[in-house]
């Protein structure tokens, strides 16, 4: 009997982003993506959202390899941190996700924990008891690869994101169709298929109508031409490239990962420039209005960002004008809608055209496959089991929805929630287990400092503002000594009258400690807490967070 193999989500399910995927076999086990997701509203002061590592630290020693499908964030983001945590490993992938990664891995000094292996279409290296396979699918940047796992339980295929897209940009390849076929055929005992798009109609999208759309836009606009976009979406600048080309204007990229992804794209020949068409920023003045196209990140409301400092006013090099044209040819990531709209908000207020694809559907298609491709992908694999990932709960169930249609028994089906373990033999497939898989945020040069205690307490500070109550006691009698001083910030009313009645409040309350010989600080610290919050929720029906200091003398 051969040993079951077992798949665990530490990231990627349920949500968008953080991708993260366990598969052990034989005391053996391979990491497939390793991505981040960028924090909600909510997390006050989070930089970065990342999965929970700890079962794989715990297991280190097990590891035989990271497999990247892809460059995006949200599958190749959190490696940095990963690698600090388990140490040297072996990380595996396509060419650009590599080039990425590289880059990414200096700028964290711990590319010295990493041994960078290139893989391309077809067979890969064996991994323990893992024989892989690697197969090219089109997505919204290059180097794609779906992973099969060829094992003693049966193959595995992971499609990493994907579309298939008939007509893909030129130098893109167009997905292995042969490849899948000849899987399914064989047998696949699992597929991990992305659901994103799964309620999305399945109508084709293919990238060269952006191209086409992106020259008519271009070839009636009266002034420059601003286009935001994600900066590892190569394929979209390539076309936006050509369009200025054509339409005789010169191109600067504005943000650094722009700069940094396009010239990483230019060494690895993933990207072709038209002649004399990239210019230096400080160039553009030399050129006419309408001879000008600036590609830039910020197409996420990112404060930081290109775009949101020009519609701030504050990029010190670019001026937002009247006459520009500015090109959303992105979709909004689940979350940022309000930093996107606060910045197309801004844009609009100095007068300039915003195109959005709300505004211009041609302007933008996803890099996920519509139902109409989800479909194909199960039809050609025929999976014997099946757990959608990639995908927010709604969109794993309108998935299954999709293999149900197909005949998929509703028992081989499995919505994976983050944590679950699925344990597969030849014949047979369940949850069986769950370990912890949490989350783990960065805050700065921190990495796991910010618990959700932390984020209650900032949440709370936001709500309702901060009391600081400065007294000061006498040690052996704790009994008050001059005034006691109350600070207030971040509260939404301005009430002198309501400081006073604190401060009566505080004496009221010393007082009675000092009386009832009370001298423990924790203890005044406490009394002191529950009096100036009562009195101030009783008066404003707010509860600011009370912090007394005492200070002994």
């Amino acid at each position: 009997m051969t040993d079951p193999v077992r798949v665990i989500a530490l990231g990627g399910t349920g949500e968008i982003g953080r991708n993260m995927y366990v598969v052990e076999q034989s005391g053996r086990m391979v990491v497939i993506d390793c991505g981040v997701t960028f924090p909600k509203p909510d997390q006050l002061g989070v930089d970065l959202v990342l999965p929970d590592f700890s079962y794989v630290e715990e297991r280190s020693d097990r590891l035989e390899a990271v497999i990247l499908t892809h460059g995006h964030e949200d599958h190749i983001g959190a490696l940095p941190y990963l690698l600090r945590a388990i140490g040297h490993t072996r990380v595996i992938g396509p060419r650009f996700a590599l080039g990425l990664v590289r880059a990414k891995l200096d700028e964290h000094r711990v590319l010295d924990h990493a041994e960078l292996i290139e893989v391309g279409t077809g067979p890969g290296p064996t991994l323990g008891p893992f024989r892989t396979e690697f197969i090219p699918l089109t997505h919204s940047i290059p180097d794609c690869l779906a992973v099969a796992l060829h094992t003693s339980a049966g193959t595995i295929v992971h499609t990493g994101d994907f579309k298939f897209d008939h007509t893909p940009v030129a130098g893109a390849p167009a997905a292995d169709i042969p490849t899948l076929a000849r899987l399914g055929a064989e047998g696949v005992a699992l597929l991990l298929a992305d659901s994103t798009n799964a309620e999305e109609p399945p109508e084709p999208q293919t990238e060269v109508t952006v191209g086409q759309q992106m020259r008519r836009v271009m070839a009636t606009c009266p002034g420059r031409v601003i286009v935001t976009t994600f900066s590892s979406h190569i394929h979209r600048i390539q076309q936006i490239l050509e369009a200025a080309y054509e339409d005789g204007r010169v191109v600067a990229l504005v943000g650094r990962s722009m700069s940094r992804n396009v010239g990483i794209a230019t060494n690895l020949q993933c990207l072709r420039t038209p002649p004399e068409t990239l210019v230096r920023i400080n160039q553009l003045e030399e050129y006419r209005p309408d001879e000008q196209v600036i590609i830039c990140t910020g197409s996420q409301g990112e404060p930081l960002a290109a775009l949101s400092r020009m519609a701030r006013g504050e990029h010190h090099q670019i001026t937002i004008q009247p006459s520009d044209t500015i090109i959303y040819s992105s979709r909004t990531v689940p979350g940022n809608e309000l930093a996107v709209n606060d910045t197309i908000n801004r844009l609009v207020r100095s007068s300039a055209t915003v195109i959005t694809s709300k505004s211009d559907p041609r302007i933008h298609v996803s890099g996920h496959g519509t139902s109409g491709d989800l479909l194909w992908m199960l039809q050609l694999l025929r999976p014997k089991f099946f757990a959608p990932i990639h995908g927010e709960r709604r969109h794993q169930r309108a998935h299954e929805d999709l293999a149900r249609s197909l005949g998929t028994p509703a028992e081989h089906v499995f919505l994976l929630d983050n944590g679950d373990v699925l344990e597969m033999t030849s014949d047979a497939a369940g949850i069986v287990d769950h370990v912890p898989a949490g989350v783990t945020y960065v805050d700065g040069t921190g990495v796991g400092d910010v618990g959700d205690e932390v984020l209650r307490d900032r949440r709370h500070l936001a709500d309702d503002g901060v009391i600081v109550i400065v007294v000061s006691v006498e040690s052996d009698t704790g009994r008050l000594i001059g005034e006691p001083e109350v600070i207030t910030r971040g509260m939404s009313f301005d009430d002198d009258e309501l400081v006073e009645i604190a401060r009566l409040e505080i004496d009221r309350s010393m007082t009675a400690s000092a009386s009832n010989k009370v001298t423990e600080i924790s203890v005044l610290h406490h009394q002191l807490h529950d009096a100036v919050a009562a009195i101030v929720r009783k008066r404003t029906g707010h509860r600011p967070m009370v912090l007394p200091v005492i200070l002994e003398v």
